[in-house]
């Protein structure tokens, strides 16, 4: 049996381009969500004035479920190509994966 985990990825809209250009070419991500979000919290030191009055930042979250093996073959692509303290990324198991038809 195969075992998956899902990767997240959290980062700023201004790495957005470099980020999904080096997943759309990666093997190991054959597919992944990418939604807009904001981030709240204090450790954001890179962020613009309006972010600072607002109290929050804008951020991009990807999604990606692959096999576990083919994380940190994923993990080093990324960081090859967009090294950036700005990207926050964790994993998680899937316990059950599959479609409903």
């Amino acid at each position: 049996m195969t075992a998956f985990v899902r990767l997240t990825l959290v980062f700023p809209p201004a790495i957005e381009a470099a980020l999904i250009e080096t997943l759309i070419t990666a093997p190991q991500a054959p597919a992944f969500t990418l939604v807009h979000a904001q981030g709240h919290g204090n450790d954001f030191p890179h962020a613009s004035t309006a972010e600072q009055v607002r109290g929050s930042v804008d951020r991009r979250i990807v999604w990606i479920v692959l096999e576990s093996v083919a994380l940190q073959p994923l993990i080093e692509s990324i960081r090859a190509r967009v090294r950036s303290h700005d990207v926050v990324w964790w994993s998680e198991p899937v316990l059950e994966l599959g479609r409903l038809a």
